[in-house]
């Protein structure tokens, strides 16, 4: 598969992995333009395992891949159409998710200021359908483009076809490894509107005009608030939040409450309730807990640290050790939002 794609052997993938960890891929492909996709899309055979990494955010490397692994490097954001209300953007996977919030703020398009700050790139975000702050992708997304690996095929899929949930879409599932996405269509508005409803942002904006309150006053709160809980990985190596927030009914919750005064919930769309999986962790002991070179960060216990030197097998065992103590103390399975390979 070389025809002008430079495929590496043996390749390191320390830098391509917020978690540090030193593990490398038996071949690595770095795509940086659509030609180089369309070459990449003509040429894969499926058979071989394959992995397409984004910004390596949300993964835990085990051990050493045995296959392909391919990242996204293309950059583009583009606005594609425009009314007197709305404006549509077209945003290359390989852009860095980052640099398209801080386009939008800069340029008052209103509805993606809340996910300011995630790591990794625009191709992933909609995998993880990622949120934070009241708003995920999904709230923004118009469509989802890329290659079908195994027929070869350039396909489009709407909001509704990327079949999004709670830190999941069709691609994190049936798609898995089957599909490469290459653009990704966002609509914001050109009015102000924001989505205030998450408890800290309530408690800063709530009482003010919103005329008052601008798209980077918003945008600069919530990095102040990502700032102050979450490790910057290129000193502590993390992948941000390591657990889903995880559901329970009514009946559950009612009993929990009476055991345990503080519990931290909130209503679920299912008409369930989601449990903070940071304060179930917090109350099994783990918060700054440190086993050999791992920890649970000091400062928001969802987060893992690797303190340098940790194997994806240490992180793993220390994170088994979470769910078992979760599961022991409230009866509560904790599920991994990293992707574990």
């Amino acid at each position: 598969m070389n025809h002008g794609l430079q495929i590496q052997e043996n390749y390191s993938l320390r830098n391509y992995n917020t978690f540090n960890i030193d593990v490398s891929a038996a071949r690595f492909v770095e795509l940086i333009s659509d030609d180089d996709i369309k070459k990449f899309v003509s040429q894969v055979k499926v058979l071989q395992p394959i992995y397409i990494l984004g910004g390596g955010s949300n993964v835990l490397f085990l051990n050493d891949f045995r296959g392909l692994v391919v990242s996204i490097a293309t950059k583009r954001i583009q606005k594609i159409d425009e009314t007197e209300s709305s404006i549509d953007l077209e945003c290359a996977a390989g852009e860095t998710w980052n640099d398209v919030v801080s386009f939008c703020v800069k340029n008052n398009y209103y509805g993606i200021e809340n996910l300011v700050l995630i790591p990794g790139t625009v191709g992933a975000a909609p995998i993880q359908n990622i949120g934070a702050y009241g708003v995920e992708i999904k709230d923004i997304l118009i469509n989802v483009e890329g290659f079908d690996l195994d027929s070869k095929k350039l396909l489009t899929f709407t909001n509704k076809e990327c079949e999004f949930n709670y830190r999941s879409s069709i691609f994190k599932t049936k798609l898995n490894g089957k599909f490469l996405i290459t653009k990704v269509r966002v609509r914001l508005s050109k009015e102000k509107k924001y989505q205030l409803n998450y408890r800290a942002l309530n408690e800063k904006f709530g009482n003010q005009n919103i005329e008052s309150i601008s798209i980077q006053d918003v945008a600069n709160y919530i990095k102040q608030i990502r700032l102050e809980k979450l490790p910057d990985h290129t000193k502590l190596g993390n992948a941000g939040s390591f657990f889903k927030n995880p559901e329970i009914d009514i009946e559950h919750l009612e009993e929990l409450k009476k055991q345990f005064k503080g519990i931290v919930y909130f209503a679920a769309a299912t008409g369930n309730y989601k449990i903070a999986a940071g304060w179930l962790i917090e109350e099994c002991g783990f918060k700054g807990k440190r086993i050999g070179n791992v920890s649970c960060y000091e400062k928001q216990a969802l987060v893992i640290v690797n303190h340098g030197g940790a194997t994806g097998n240490e992180i793993k065992e220390y994170a088994e050790k979470i769910q078992s103590a979760v599961k022991d103390k409230f009866r509560i399975s904790l599920i991994p939002e990293v992707n574990i390979i």
